[in-house]
């Protein structure tokens, strides 16, 4: 099942749409160095192109941030898809549960600033939370089908202690990644979790 496209304001014209790339790319990792209060003159000029370029793609600066939100959440639904292309169920499951967890790690306050300028209740995050959903879904659906995953939860059960894991104060991405291996083992059906495991 392919994902509900998500919003996007990328335009068609080659030359606009390689600037729209660059101010994006530019953005996402100023904002990862210096967080999502940086200047839009340092962003234009780390992407290389003038400020009236920038104002003309993206009118204000929740317009950037909702381009490199769309990009992340798309990138995160798109590793879900070619896990399942190239894992078994179980590990597509987990390694697209250690990606999400990576993610929601480095994505700083993007979310939080986005969502005090949109409301949580939002057109635009009710459609990157659906791409999500599916993404998901699709991974849960396919380990509880091989008898991997235990047959009560849902996706919701999942992220949430995912989400849980991300909300920790300062927490180092070592820790993170033992509290999602603790997570994993308790996807497991009662009887997977007590075999000894192999190697």
């Amino acid at each position: 099942m392919a994902p509900q496209p998500l919003p996007c304001t990328r335009p068609s014209r080659a030359d606009a749409a390689r600037n729209y790339d660059r101010l994006v790319t530019a953005a996402r990792e100023t904002f990862a160095e210096h967080g999502t209060d940086t200047s839009l003159e340092e962003i234009a000029r780390r992407a290389g192109v003038g400020i009236g370029t920038l104002y003309r793609r993206f009118p204000s600066r929740t317009a950037l941030l909702e381009a490199v939100y769309v990009e992340e959440i798309q990138s995160v639904c798109d590793r879900a898809y070619e896990f399942d292309r190239e894992l078994e169920p179980f590990d597509a499951l987990a390694a697209w549960l250690r990606s999400f967890l990576g993610y929601g790690l480095s994505k700083g306050t993007l979310a939080g600033e986005l969502t005090v300028a949109l409301g949580k209740d939002s057109p635009f995050f009710k459609a990157c939370k659906v791409n999500v959903q599916d993404a998901g879904k699709l991974l849960l659906d396919k380990a509880k089908a091989a008898g991997e995953v235990r047959q009560e939860l849902d996706l919701a059960d999942v992220m949430r202690l995912v989400g849980g894991i991300n909300m920790g104060r300062d927490i180092e991405p070592e820790q993170a990644n033992r509290l999602l291996d603790i997570v994993l083992c308790g996807l497991r059906p009662a009887a997977a979790s007590a075999a000894p495991a192999k190697g």
